[in-house]
């Protein structure tokens, strides 16, 4: 696959990823976390904050993959 459809491919399941990330934690915060109190509204925030890295680094790892050669 050519790097810059690569690049592109992964810039638009990063982008995809991000909005629905956001959407899902913010949906099960509002659901789950109404009656809750500060610190677990922050453990929550502060887990959910960083846990969508690592499907994000998978998706940079592929984007900067070496590209195959055509056989």
């Amino acid at each position: 696959m050519h790097p810059r459809l690569r690049s592109f491919i992964g810039m638009l399941a990063l982008v995809t990823l991000v909005i629905l990330y956001a959407l899902a934690a913010m949906a099960i915060a509002v659901s789950r976390l109404g009656e809750s109190g500060p610190l677990v509204h922050l453990a929550y925030f502060l887990g959910t904050g960083l846990l969508w890295v690592l499907p994000a680094m998978a998706i940079v790892k592929w984007m900067v993959g070496p590209a195959r050669p055509n056989s």
